[in-house]
Order: structure tokens, then C-alpha cells, then sequence
């Protein structure tokens, strides 16, 4: 087993996300990171893309569920991204940080969530 950790940074989205109805009818900008851990060891023996974690497949899920669906939270936000990267069975651990930024004059809020398999 070779263990590692593929990270995916600084992922910009807009979505209507917000804690009032108001809030939820513009478009906002959304930021997300993504964590993985998982056994690298196929990827790195066989240097095969085919056996390593398609990047741009998290990406497009992440954007999915940012642009195509609405909350109130950004900790549901989160956990819906959280959730989809279990669809790999490859993946054992997994955490999400989402962001508004400069949402609170100037300030931006972050939550992160963390889970494994």
C-alpha cells in the first residue's frame, strides 16, 4: 500500500447560496478544497492515468452540486461535496472546505468536514 493525499485548491464556483431567500437569488462566488487520502499504489506502479483519481472528474462534481443546487448552509453545501467523493471507492478519507469570500464586510466564513470510510 502506498498511501497519499491529493489535494485540489482554490475550485471557484457561483451559486445561489445563502442563509435568506435574498441572499439565495444572486449569484454568489463559492470557493472549495478538496482532501483526498487514498492507496496510490496502482497509479504510481503502473504510472497509468487509468488507475488514478480523475482530478477533473472531482471538479465537475463539485461544480455540479455548486452551481445546480441550492442551500441555506454552507455546511450542507460541504457535505453534499463531501458525500460525492465517496463515489470512489478508492477514496478512505475525505475533507471539504467551502468558502464565501469576503461575505461578512470583508471577512470570509469557512467550514470544513471531515469523514472516512
Amino acid at each position: 500500500m502506498k498511501p497519499g493525499i491529493i489535494r485540489i485548491r482554490d475550485m471557484r464556483f457561483w451559486g445561489h447560496h445563502g442563509a435568506t431567500e435574498a441572499e439565495r437569488e444572486r449569484l454568489q462566488p463559492i470557493d472549495l478544497d478538496v482532501e483526498l487520502h487514498l492507496d496510490c499504489e496502482a497509479a504510481i506502479g503502473g504510472d497509468d492515468l487509468s488507475l488514478a483519481l480523475d482530478y477533473d472528474s472531482v471538479l465537475q462534481s463539485c461544480e455540479r452540486i455548486v452551481t445546480q443546487r441550492s442551500f441555506v448552509l454552507l455546511e450542507s453545501l460541504a457535505d453534499a461535496c463531501l458525500a460525492e467523493m465517496f463515489d470512489d471507492s478508492r477514496v478512505e478519507r475525505a475533507t471539504v472546505r467551502v468558502r464565501k469570500p469576503r461575505l461578512l464586510d470583508g471577512a470570509t466564513p469557512e467550514v470544513e468536514l471531515s469523514r472516512g470510510r
